[in-house]
């Protein structure tokens, strides 16, 4: 794991991950394949893979804030809270934004993660 936390930005298609260390920050991509098969429950199955392999990039950082759409984090925190729930202790904060740059996630997740710290 590394010391450094981290922001995620999370569509229903993809996901993209800054680690916030000092100057410069790396970006991590995943996208969801969906299956397109006529098997009962093929998109949902797809969607857990999805969202499996961004809770993985989690592993990464001691903590996380996680932005996205509304409905996009309301089915992400559902996934998380039923499937992988030792993860949500590393999510730090939920934000909503639509289409921010890397530059905005950055600044977002320091705003809040300082935030935090204050209150701690």
């Amino acid at each position: 794991m590394k010391n450094t936390p981290g922001v995620v930005h999370l569509t229903h298609q993809s996901a993209h991950a800054i680690e916030l260390g000092g100057e410069a920050s790396e970006a991590t991509n995943v996208v969801q394949h969906e299956h397109a098969t006529r098997q009962h429950g093929s998109l949902v199955r797809s969607q857990h893979e999805y969202f499996g392999s961004v809770c993985d990039l989690f592993e990464e950082f001691p903590r996380v804030v996680v932005a996205g759409g509304h409905t996009t984090l309301s089915d992400f925190r559902h996934y998380v809270a039923k499937h992988r729930a030792p993860i949500a202790d590393r999510i730090a904060a939920y934000e909503v934004v639509d289409h921010p740059t890397d530059n905005q996630l950055v600044a977002l997740a320091r705003k809040r993660l300082d935030a935090l710290d204050r209150l701690a």
